[in-house]
């Protein structure tokens, strides 16, 4: 066998050639790390906190703990939005009892005439809960946003109800689907300065670690596992989940979280940590979210490493010389962590992406929900774009080309999926 180097030439460089992708081995999702098996749902959950432990302490940091307090207040609200079928809400949320500290803004949209609670859609936005709708009502947050000028958050009323974006917001679609949706801006809850940030103040490794790193206490520059803003972007999904509890409209026993990019990945994160969320649909998560590391084919980790330092925990680090080689773990067991929900990953055909590596990671994950007798990712080749052929009844995977986003395509399959 082809004995593997610790350093692979050229490291930091992404690979896009899939003849020198190393030889690899994948961890088994049903085995302990002793060695011993998972043969039943209850050691299932032992071994499931076991997954959630190493990601913990070798990637994505701690979670970070529950507030002291969840005070929500209504901000606004408006029966007969959206030509009248719907119920738009904003809550202002609060984790201290005094209502001090960094606060996240919900906004809900329900459908007016259910006759009965609702499943929700929960998904973090990029740039402010008034670019779904085009209502002059909606907030925009005081947040700082990257990229943007001033880095204040652009006044794009519904520009996501425009076809032609690449990430498209169908909110009649979903609520006659029977559906409400939740959103808030994710840079309320952990900035996400670029690398190449000029301005120091703004810097990745300080500026990001505010909003609700706040309420964590001063970092440990000295641990290897502090909380991350994957992490963050994750919690602040599962306090969403909180407030969806609280409103007797909705049915959140029946939620799905979803989201696109860094975002989808804080989703996966998320239902892996939270197993409230019955369904999961992850838009082209690629590295760092359900692609195979090991395969080291597009982004990696040393990428990774060097353009997002607030998103994974330093230990990570450790692993990007050759991950073939040094990882002791893969994507494909944070997959399994969802298991017996329902899971749907969405690829996205960017080499960068390598959403081939996404399709095997489901693949070695199905076990999972097989052992809980649950049909796993149907045993079809890598299917063709848009092919549905590996979309199972718990488990499912399909990719597509076009733009980088949410398209009316995505939405669409996440209904059908999510089959309430």
């Amino acid at each position: 066998m082809e004995t593997i180097p610790d350093v692979r030439p050229n490291y930091f460089e992404p690979n896009y050639d899939a003849d020198k992708i190393a030889p690899y081995t994948l961890e088994d999702p049903l085995t302990f790390k002793d060695g011993s098996k998972v043969t039943s749902p209850a050691l299932w959950q032992q071994r499931r906190k076991e997954i959630l432990d190493i990601f913990a302490s070798e990637m994505f940091g701690q979670e970070p703990p529950k507030p002291e307090a969840l005070i929500t207040e209504v901000v606004e609200e408006k029966t007969g939005a959206l030509a009248g079928f719907a119920i738009r809400t904003q809550y202002r949320m609060w984790f201290k009892a005094d209502k001090s500290g960094p606060f996240i803004d919900w906004l809900l949209i329900r459908p007016r005439y259910a006759e009965k609670p609702v499943p929700v859609i929960l998904f973090l936005n990029y740039r402010g809960n008034h670019e779904l709708i085009p209502d002059p009502e909606v907030v925009i947050p005081d947040t700082w946003i990257r990229g943007t000028e001033g880095h204040k958050l652009p006044q794009n009323r519904g520009i996501m109800g425009d076809p032609n974006q690449d990430t498209v917001m169908p909110v009649e679609i979903l609520l006659s689907a029977g559906y409400a949706v939740m959103t808030a801006c994710y840079g309320q809850v952990s900035p996400d300065p670029d690398i190449t940030e000029p301005e120091e103040r703004y810097s990745q490794k300080t500026f990001a670690y505010t909003g609700c790193f706040d309420l964590w206490g001063k970092r440990d520059e000295s641990k290897t596992d502090n909380i991350t803003s994957l992490g963050a972007w994750a919690w602040a999904l599962s306090r969403g989940l909180d407030l969806a509890e609280t409103i007797p409209q909705l049915d959140a026993k029946r939620s799905v979280v979803t989201g696109c990019s860094r975002l989808a990945k804080a989703a996966l994160i998320a239902s892996a940590r939270d197993e409230r969320f019955a369904v999961t649909v992850p838009v082209q998560c690629g590295g760092g979210g359900a692609t195979l590391a090991k395969r080291d084919y597009g982004e990696n980790i040393a990428t990774e490493m060097r353009a997002f330092t607030h998103w994974y925990c330093k230990a990570y680090g450790k692993y990007e010389r050759n991950p073939a080689k040094l990882l002791t773990f893969d994507q494909h067991l944070l997959v399994s962590a969802i298991a017996p929900r329902k899971l749907l990953i969405a690829g996205f055909d960017s080499p960068w992406f390598d959403t081939e590596g996404e399709y095997l990671a489901c693949k070695a994950a199905k076990c999972a929900w097989e052992l809980h007798g649950k049909p796993g990712m149907p045993d079809v080749p890598f299917p063709a774009d848009y092919e549905t052929s590996a979309i199972g009844e718990y488990l499912g995977f399909y990719h597509r080309s076009e733009g980088h986003g949410i398209a009316g395509f995505d939405w669409w399959q996440l209904i059908n999926f999510a089959k309430f």
